[in-house]
C-alpha cells in the first residue's frame, strides 16, 4: 500500500505536464492521429529517477545528518521538539518526523527509533538508497 504525503501527487503532476510540454504528443502509427503521451510513456522517455522518491532520499539524508549532530544543536530540536504555544485550528499538520517515519515503513524498517538507527552511517546509506530504489506503482 503506498501512502501518499502531502504534495506527493502534486509533485508527480507538475513533472509529468512539464514532460508532456517537452516531449509533445505522440502519433498513433495505425492511424497516424495526434495523441497525448501516458504517463508510463513519460517516464521511458524521462530516463531520471522519479522526483518523488529523490525528494524521500534526501529528506532522510539530511534528516541522519541532522539526528547525528546531537540534542544540543538547535536544528535538531527543531527537527525532533514541539513547538510551544497555541496551535491553529483544524487538523495537525504532518511534521517532518512523521515524513521520515512513513519513509522507513515504506522501506519495511517499521516504527523504530530512527534516530538511534541515524548513529550508524553504514546501515542509514543502506536506508536511503533503499528509499531511493523503492518501486512505487
Amino acid at each position: 500500500m503506498v501512502v501518499h504525503i502531502d504534495g506527493e501527487k502534486e509533485a508527480e503532476g507538475v513533472l509529468n505536464t512539464v514532460l508532456r510540454r517537452i516531449f509533445g504528443p505522440r502519433t498513433e502509427a495505425v492511424t497516424g492521429e495526434w495523441r497525448r503521451v501516458h504517463n508510463e510513456e513519460l517516464n521511458d522517455l524521462y530516463s531520471s529517477p522519479n522526483i518523488v522518491r529523490v525528494i524521500k532520499s534526501r529528506r532522510m539524508r539530511w534528516a541522519g545528518h541532522v539526528a547525528r549532530m546531537g540534542e544540543e544543536n538547535g536544528v535538531y530540536r527543531v527537527l525532533v521538539g514541539k513547538s510551544e504555544g497555541k496551535r491553529p485550528l483544524g487538523r495537525c499538520r504532518r511534521r517532518c518526523v512523521g515524513n521520515i517515519r512513513m519513509d522507513l515503513q515504506e522501506v519495511g524498517c517499521g516504527y523504530t527509533d530512527w534516530i538511534g538507527l541515524a548513529q550508524d552511517k553504514d546501515r542509514w546509506r543502506t536506508l536511503v538508497s533503499a528509499v531511493m530504489n523503492i518501486r512505487v506503482p
